[in-house]
């Protein structure tokens, strides 16, 4: 059974197929490919391919967006024209995308005193009422940003961790669902190691089935605006400074060991 249903779903499986055999296929992609397949479903089309007016109406730039959030968006339904032009099923062009913008953000510089008190904004989460969402947000969120901060991955990687790629024997991460086609793994800090096995242990008791590491309330995995949300909620509670989880990949490794030695073993986990 096909996971998309526009008229261009048999072909979108055979694409999706090649890219993942080719190790070139990311969740990222696959979340563009079911806002394109919606988009197509919309125009009530039931046979027919690829047109270019389809290809440059989806590739136009939305106001929301920025140049590189559009070329983001793109991009994978790019590849997807060139893949059906290749064989000869469709007549359309590559779509024009914007010029990449050079960032100009700066990560912001965390000091000590901001650190400790968002963590203890983390550590410090409302158990009431006491439903299995309240207290799996309890006790996640204090190890999602840890995780986060002392490790430098980016939030995708921490929300889409599957159990099975956490060995808590070793203290090794096996991060599959990375940025593009990039399979890596990280070794954790013995403190952070040490906490995760707490973790493992509290939140068995709420998801005894959970494939995903740190499991939404439905036992799939949180979203990235869960993520957003929730840093930007307990961060403006405790410090007047803008800050981005993103902002912690790029790790200060003396400032991390001296602050999981000192901030994680006070964390305790009651379900």
């Amino acid at each position: 059974m096909s996971n998309y249903s526009s008229f261009l779903s048999a072909e979108m499986d055979l694409y999706v197929n090649f890219q993942t055999a080719s190790g070139r296929w990311s969740n990222t992609y696959e979340q563009i490919f079911y806002a394109f397949d919606r988009y197509c479903r919309q125009l009530n089309l039931e046979n027919g391919e690829l047109t270019q007016q389809i290809v440059d109406n989806w590739s136009a730039k939305r106001e929301t967006e920025t140049n590189n959030s559009c070329r983001a968006r793109v991009w994978p339904i790019l590849g997807f024209v060139r893949y059906l032009r290749s064989r000869g099923k469709t007549s359309a062009t590559d779509p024009i995308l914007p010029q990449a913008e050079k960032c100009t953000y700066i990560p912001h510089d965390f000091i000590n005193y901001e650190l400790e008190a968002f963590f203890y904004a983390c550590d410090n989460l409302p158990s009431i009422p006491n439903t299995p969402k309240v207290l799996s947000r309890k006790i996640s969120i204090p190890v999602i940003f840890r995780l986060l901060y002392s490790s430098g991955l980016r939030t995708n990687e921490v929300r889409l961790l599957r159990t099975e790629n956490v060995d808590l024997n070793q203290g090794i991460l096996n991060i599959r669902e990375s940025k593009g086609e990039t399979q890596h793994f990280v070794c954790l800090h013995d403190t952070m190691l040490d906490l995760m096995r707490k973790y493992d242990a509290a939140i068995s008791k709420i998801h005894p089935h959970r494939q995903y590491f740190f499991p939404s309330p439905r036992n799939s995995h949180y979203n990235s605006e869960w993520i957003t949300r929730n840093f930007r909620e307990l961060w403006d509670k405790c410090n007047a400074s803008y800050a981005r989880a993103y902002d912690w990949r790029y790790p200060n490794i003396n400032k991390i060991r001296t602050f999981l030695q000192q901030y994680s073993n006070q964390l305790l986990f009651h379900c």
